[in-house]
């Protein structure tokens, strides 16, 4: 549960939680009430996001650290 993934947190208007994102990881996504729940809850999503991948014997992106957006 230490993976060095960039997380993208926002608050989101729409949803009224927080959002965050892991760009690197299509898909990967989870919200929560507050900006720690949201980063909680991320790490976990980041786990299953992997494990499913194993599963199905998909390429896991390494973590590219800070990404650069236009």
């Amino acid at each position: 549960m230490n993976h060095k993934y960039e997380i993208i947190i926002y608050w989101s208007t729409d949803d009224n939680c927080f959002i965050a994102e892991v760009p690197e990881l299509a898909g990967c996504m989870a919200d929560g009430i507050n900006y720690q729940e949201a980063l909680t809850n991320i790490q976990v999503v980041i786990d299953q996001w992997i494990e499913t991948a194993i599963e199905l014997k998909r390429n896991i992106p390494q973590p590219k650290g800070k990404l650069m957006y236009a």
